[in-house]
């Protein structure tokens, strides 16, 4: 119990130190769409269960892969999980992660770019209901980068799909048997860590549908 909350007290300052740690890269000198020398750019598309045409079925597949991605349950927590926030998902507000990465831990330190919530017109002119937020990379990080994660559904056919689209690179912050370690190991884990958010998303979306379908039990009458 006394290491717990020695644990929890130093989670606590580490999140409260985050809104003076400045990001790690310039996210204005790049495009996050197309690669260049030394990035990688990875982009995820899940499939989940659809819906009829129209805007989201309430307690839907949309609407519970939505707060799926608000809480930030997609991630699976054998290689990350968010420890510490500021509340949703806001520009500017701060959280805190643990990365589990080869028996060790790391507190990792991010910064929320944007949230879009509404109706988006895409390129070919359809239109999609969507929810998203990208977080970025704070000074200490074992990565540089922006990682964007959303779900939307076509209003014209019902499909709903969940998207993850990062812009990453190793950072040159931590100590060097940290960041050589990090530069073999590290973008295997990080590719998996994409796969499995995807699979999660699939199998939490199916069931938190499968359980709003469940007929609730008939209370049983006593004999006397």
């Amino acid at each position: 119990m006394r290491r717990s909350r020695l644990v929890q007290r130093r989670m606590r300052r580490l999140h409260d130190d985050l809104p003076g740690r400045p990001l790690n890269f310039d996210p204005r000198r790049h495009d996050m769409h197309r690669p260049e020398p030394g990035w990688h750019v990875d982009d995820y598309r899940q499939p989940l269960p659809p819906e009829p045409p129209g805007p989201p079925v309430p307690g839907g597949s949309w609407e519970t892969a939505r707060r799926l991605v608000r809480d930030y349950q997609y991630a699976d927590p054998a290689i990350i999980r968010r420890i510490r926030h500021s509340g949703p998902p806001e520009p500017g507000r701060d959280m805190l992660l643990e990365g589990r990465f080869y028996g060790l831990r790391f507190y990792l330190g991010l910064r929320i770019g944007n949230v879009v919530d509404g109706v988006v017109v895409e390129g070919d002119g359809r239109l999609a209901r969507v929810y998203g937020w990208n977080y970025r990379t704070l000074k200490g990080h074992l990565e540089r980068g922006q990682m964007d994660q959303e779900v939307r559904k076509w209003l014209d056919t019902g499909e709903v799909e969940f998207h993850i689209h990062a812009f990453s690179q190793p950072s040159s912050d931590p100590n060097p048997v940290v960041r050589l370690g990090f530069r073999v190991f590290g973008r295997h884990t990080q590719v998996k860590f994409y796969r499995r958010a995807c699979r999660r998303m699939e199998a939490l979306t199916k069931a938190g549908l499968g359980a709003r379908r469940e007929p609730r039990a008939e209370p049983r009458e006593e004999l006397h």
